[in-house]
């Protein structure tokens, strides 16, 4: 809203319609959710940013701020698998307002209301308004719809003024960040020092011979642990073994897929209207009472993809004809009857490479027009027009190789569609065609078609009916009333020949089970106030009831041996067989005596190691070792034995040449610059998060 007036005042073009788009709807479907009750006290609370506690209602509005934003994106409402990275964004957003805010008080950054004026209607439009205005026709920004929409703002509803105020907020927020991390990117610099280490690292090699003792050479049985040196190691490398908030369940499953009973029944339903529909007179009446999908009753233009289940069972369609019924991927029974095929408006298809002259003089214009007919001559020659289209062409079909898709001739200038429309043949035209957008190279693709078709669509779906339902939760309502704790539960199970799956390790954020999708309100049953051994009541999942047993669950911290107690004895068989082999290679002077100790030992030739190589070519992740390696002062010598992750390493150096000396480092120089200005955004990110202290419990609501 700060900017209504101002644009206003300097602009004086029409006020029109903008189509779509730049509304963001603040109320919606999580906030209706089922965990909606839960809005009604700030006791509920999600997380934690910078010591604030956020509540489920900021979170909550901020979703909806997000939601609204991918609706705009895309024209649609975001579904729920969707959502999982809608929430993540709102709440990545959250720490970043608390976190940053701060941060831009210090250095003093703002946004003037000149900059943000430049910002929607200046020559710096942000990207998020230049991809949602886009000219159907060129595929360019247009921006006199953007113009219009905001001249109309200052009479438009609450709700749209509203919108814009929010988006002029993300608008700033968005800028406010970018001249942050710029003046961090920018502050980022790399001595000479540090060049030439660069180089030398990138530039020294070592010819180099390397004796690889894999661990399994030792088998694991021949070594002994206590629990004592399991304890040692989680207390020394506490860092490599925190745990996040898992649990571990079990749970009957009550399935609520169609019985045969339900199939035969749809079947049954689908052949009576089936040959209703043969003999129908209002095709549309019948099939818009009685399909299971939306806009049943349709017409195809020439180019529109007429359905696969169709086209594949039936090959070549007669108007008045009825196909199926036919099942389809999805599980629905489906007819379909050809209404009526007729004459219309045509259609054809092309691509076209775009050379652009808006704004230019006529000096302009013939340089661009000679470039076109470079172009054109090549394409000609080469035959590479979708790969001239992604490299000269100027408008938005250019990533599509110049693909325009089916269009009518009044879909274009008359210059383009006279041209494409003129064609006798597919194929390239032969000579430019100039419109008032620029030059284009065409290519016809299709010629024209004008058959249209009617189609009506009878679809039923398979679903469990409601008697199969029913008794699938009467089932499950009684096996959850029945058991009481998870002594009962097993022992019912047991009885009434259930089987009880396990799910370990269940992460607090997983939207899954096993292999049961959409899972999530077990989940939040779990980690929120179920205590261990307790029972959920009846849950419903996509397929089926489910019942639950909560067997335990581990809060986030550091983790107990119980917890991981498999990875640690890992950890320390490696180290143990780490010892036996080295001790084993003791007094061996060269690495064949080393290989002729184990059988499965193996020696790799490695004549061109550098410095800065963190993997050694046959063998994997070495780093130690290759430190090891450079380390050595002469040509013969050979390192200890070095532990890595893939086993034990023994190097020796043939050969070493060091990087020849250089007069300028500058690239160097550059180069590492710039790679630390690309980190630095993330790494301070992630500095202050830490330093912010972020504690996330939003798994026990959504």
């Amino acid at each position: 809203m700060a900017l209504i007036k101002q644009i206003r005042q300097r602009t004086g073009l029409a006020i029109g319609v903008i189509a779509g788009g730049l509304i963001l709807f603040l109320l919606g479907g999580d906030l209706l959710s089922p965990n909606s009750s839960l809005l009604n006290s700030n006791q509920n609370i999600v997380g934690e940013i910078a010591g604030d506690e956020i509540t489920l209602e900021d979170y909550s509005l901020k979703v909806e701020e997000f939601k609204g934003m991918f609706q705009q994106r895309t024209g649609r409402v975001a579904s729920e698998p969707e959502m999982v990275s809608v929430r993540e964004q709102a709440w990545q957003a959250m720490i970043v307002e608390r976190v940053f805010d701060e941060e831009y008080e210090k250095l003093g950054l703002e946004i003037s209301s000149q900059e943000l004026v430049d910002m929607v209607q200046g020559k710096n439009i942000v990207p998020e308004l230049r991809g949602q205005l886009v000219n159907p026709q060129t595929g360019q920004f247009d921006k006199t719809q953007l113009i219009a929409f905001l001249q109309t703002l200052e009479t438009a509803d609450p709700a749209q003024q509203a919108a814009w105020a929010q988006q002029e907020k993300v608008f700033a927020q968005s800028r406010l960040r970018i001249k942050y991390d710029n003046l961090l990117a920018t502050s980022e610099y790399a001595t000479t020092a540090e060049a030439k280490l660069e180089y030398k690292a990138a530039n020294t090699i070592a010819d180099a011979s390397v004796l690889f003792v894999p661990y399994y050479v030792i088998p694991d049985g021949e070594i002994k642990i206590e629990d004592s040196e399991l304890t040692a190691y989680l207390n020394k490398n506490q860092d490599k073994f925190t745990v996040g908030n898992t649990a571990n369940l079990e749970y009957v499953s009550f399935s609520i897929l169609p019985s045969g009973e339900d199939s035969a029944e749809v079947i049954s339903k689908i052949n009576e209207l089936t040959e209703e529909l043969r003999t129908a007179t209002n095709d549309s009446a019948l099939v818009s009472q009685n399909s299971d999908i939306q806009n049943p009753f349709a017409t195809f233009r020439p180019g529109d993809q007429l359905p696969t289940s169709l086209t594949s069972n039936a090959g070549e369609i007669v108007a008045g004809q009825t196909y199926g019924p036919y099942v389809t991927a999805n599980s629905t029974y489906v007819t379909y009857k050809v209404s009526s095929q007729y004459e219309g408006t045509p259609r054809m298809r092309a691509s076209h490479i775009l050379f652009s002259t808006e704004g230019m003089d006529e000096a302009g214009k013939a340089a661009v027009k000679t470039q076109a007919e470079t172009v054109l001559a090549d394409v000609k020659a080469n035959g590479n027009f979708a790969v001239a289209a992604r490299q000269h062409g100027q408008d938005g079909t250019a990533q599509n190789g110049g693909d325009l898709g089916w269009f009518a001739k009044e879909d274009f200038v008359d210059q383009f569609s006279d041209a494409a429309y003129g064609a006798s043949s597919i194929g390239l035209l032969p000579s430019l065609v100039e419109t008032e957008y620029g030059y284009h190279i065409i290519d016809v693709t299709e010629l024209p078609q004008s058959t249209y078709t009617k189609l009506a669509v009878l679809e039923l779906e398979l679903v469990a009916s409601d008697a199969t339902r029913n008794e699938a939760f009467r089932n499950a309502d009684a096996f959850a009333a029945e058991s009481g704790n998870r002594n009962e539960f097993t022992e019912n199970a047991t009885e009434k020949g259930y089987r009880i799956l396990q799910a370990n390790g269940v992460d607090a954020t997983s939207r899954n089970l096993n292999n049961m999708q959409n899972a999530r309100e077990i989940i939040i049953w779990a980690f929120g106030e179920a205590s261990p051994g307790e029972v959920s009541d009846v849950k419903e999942l996509d397929n089926s009831y489910v019942v639950s047993a909560l067997v335990s669950k581990k809060e986030e911290g550091e983790a107990k041996l119980e917890d991981v107690r498999d990875q640690v004895t890992q950890e320390v068989l490696k180290e143990k067989k780490a010892a036996l082999i080295a001790e084993k290679l003791a007094g061996k002077t060269t690495l064949e005596e080393m290989k002729a100790v184990y059988s499965d030992a193996a020696i790799n030739e490695v004549p061109d190691l550098r410095l800065n190589a963190s993997v050694i070519a046959g063998i994997g992740f070495a780093p130690k070792a290759i430190g090891s390696i450079f380390g050595l002062q002469s040509a013969g010598q050979v390192t200890k034995p070095v532990q890595e992750d893939i086993g034990v390493l023994v190097g020796r150096l043939n050969s070493l040449t060091p990087a020849a000396e250089i007069g300028d480092y500058t690239s160097f120089q550059t180069q590492l610059s710039m790679g630390g200005a690309q980190r630095m955004t993330y790494t301070i990110m992630m500095a202050l998060q830490d330093l912010a202290d972020v504690k996330d419990y939003r798994y026990k609501y959504y």
